[in-house]
């Protein structure tokens, strides 16, 4: 049998708890164990020895008052709940109440029914909202796995990412529903089937002038129509973001800014060098290789530098689109913390700005970074604690800086991410030439060879708008949560890379990602 759960103990402090008697037996019949005394110092002995769960506490006692009782009672307990209850409405009295932490007030006379109301939010909300996203999370899930295996349209399978990022994140905040582990499975078994329509649906989109939108439209889906508008527009870019993590920063940006959401789908790969490009030259990879044919002849080996142009393809987009900018176009790219402590240093002397782009490449950094280093992995063992992280890493950021003056400022705020990343669990092999990319999600070269109910294999790069390097050139995408192994020194990438964040292949985590506006709240 389950063990019964203890009564909630609960202090009663007024000078006038005679007359209180109703009320605390209404509470007692309700499951609490209500302690009653007359005076902040006996409230003050009571709480010395023993734990109670919340205090009701009279604002107006003589002797020592609800103020000083509870300045002192924080003092032995600061994490105990305080409820001042009050005939003063007094706005600096509750300014000074809030200052020093009540977690809620009443304002007398009370009726019995708002003391329980206040009693079971304070002391049982979590248990509420637990049992409530229980219920939701049951319902839910089976709805959308019946979905699932029904007609999917690209709006669905953003709708599906977006449940599972939410719930992702919820069962962070209420890590004992006991739901983690149906989620992992619900989450592979979604990216199963959303691997098996991407592979069909992408390069029937490249061909269509109706798809969803993709990585060569965010700016003129999302940016331009701000700026044919003459409003100012900074436009940030996180490298390597997915939603999940998005939303762990959101609330703090809520603050600060109204927030709207949009979603688009990256292109193949969901790498840097093609989708980060694609996103600031509004082309696909074949064109941007075009327009670019010396740094693309050698791409296999200089793909680190493939990123080198990003604002001069946006200046080419903006001109091809005859955007006539209100300031000046500025463009920064983030890659280390001096970096990003002078541009939050510099941000207010851009005055003239007409649109300002700004790459930050520190998530991207520290999923890479988890691989190489074991106290990162010993930090972040999973995808819960690496958005825990990503959430600190914010908090203390000049990203964050930067985004507080720009709430001073009268501007649109758009932020997005060229590509998202997944945990890589399965190693699937791989045969190819040494002249092929390294890259763990995807690899191009001549004649590779794979599994191909792992892999998406294309032998015609034009059918996806990539660029062809040779006669044979053929590419391979990773799906799932499988990454790319050689058979040779196959048990040494097999332990090095398990269990780390890759991108480049297919995946909801990869592929379905945010464009937030935001507008200044000032």
């Amino acid at each position: 049998m389950p063990q019964k759960e203890e009564a909630k103990k609960i202090l009663w402090v007024d000078d006038e708890i005679e007359h209180l008697k109703s009320h605390i037996l209404f509470l007692e019949k309700r499951g609490f164990d209500v302690t009653a005394v007359s005076s902040g110092f006996d409230a003050i002995e009571e709480v010395k020895k023993t734990p109670f769960d919340l205090i009701f506490l009279d604002e107006m006692m003589p002797g020592m008052d609800g103020l000083a009782t509870m300045e002192e009672i924080k003092a032995i307990n600061p994490n105990l709940p305080v409820v001042m209850v009050t005939k003063n409405e007094e706005e600096d009295l509750m300014v000074q109440a809030i200052g020093k932490q009540i977690t809620d007030y009443l304002t007398k006379p009370v009726n019995p029914s708002q003391v329980l109301m206040v009693a079971k939010r304070v002391l049982e909300s979590k248990k509420i909202q637990q049992n409530h996203f229980t219920r939701n999370y049951v319902e839910q899930s089976n709805k959308l796995r019946m979905k699932l295996y029904g007609p999917m349209e690209p709006e669905d399978w953003i709708d599906m990412h977006r449940k599972l990022s939410q719930w992702d994140v919820e069962m962070d905040r209420n890590p004992d529903v006991g739901f983690k582990e149906s989620q992992a499975d619900f989450r592979k078994e979604c990216n199963i089937e959303f691997c098996k329509y991407f592979e069909k649906a992408y390069p029937a989109w490249l061909k269509s002038k109706n798809h969803p939108v993709l990585s060569p439209d965010v700016v003129g889906e999302y940016v331009l129509p701000h700026l044919r508008r003459k409003q100012k527009v900074y436009f940030i870019v996180i490298d390597c973001m997915r939603y999940d993590q998005w939303l762990t920063i959101e609330p703090i940006i809520a603050d600060y800014f109204q927030v709207e959401k949009d979603y688009y789908f990256s292109i193949l790969p969901t790498a840097t060098p093609f989708a980060r490009n694609a996103i600031f030259s509004g082309e696909y990879p074949d064109k941007v290789a075009e327009i670019l044919p010396e740094m693309w002849k050698d791409a296999a080996r200089t793909e680190s530098s493939l990123n080198a142009n990003e604002k001069e393809l946006l200046e080419r987009q903006l001109k091809q689109k005859v955007i006539d900018l209100k300031g000046e176009l500025r463009y920064a790219k983030v890659l280390e913390q001096r970096e990003a402590e002078n541009l939050a240093r510099r941000i207010s002397t851009y005055q003239n700005v007409g649109l300002m782009a700004m790459v930050f490449n520190f998530l991207d950094l520290m999923i890479h970074g988890r691989s190489e280093s074991e106290i990162l992995l010993e930090i972040a063992p999973d995808e819960s604690a690496f958005r825990s992280l990503m959430r600190s890493w914010f908090m203390h950021s000049s990203l964050f800086t930067i985004l507080k003056y720009l709430s001073t400022v009268d501007c649109k705020v758009v932020i997005t991410t060229d590509h998202g990343s997944i945990l890589a669990n399965k190693e699937t092999t791989v045969k190819g030439r040494k002249e092929a990319s390294t890259n763990l999600r995807y690899k191009y070269g001549d004649n590779l060879n794979c599994n191909p109910r792992e892999v998406m294999l294309v032998k015609n790069p034009e059918d996806i708008r990539l660029p062809r390097f040779g006669v044979s050139t053929t590419y391979i995408f990773a799906k799932e949560d499988y990454y790319l192994v050689y058979p040779t020194q196959y048990h040494h990438y097999v332990s090095k890379y398990a269990n780390t964040f890759q991108h480049g292949g297919i995946s909801l985590e990869e592929l379905i990602l945010p464009v937030i506006t935001l507008t200044p709240r000032a």
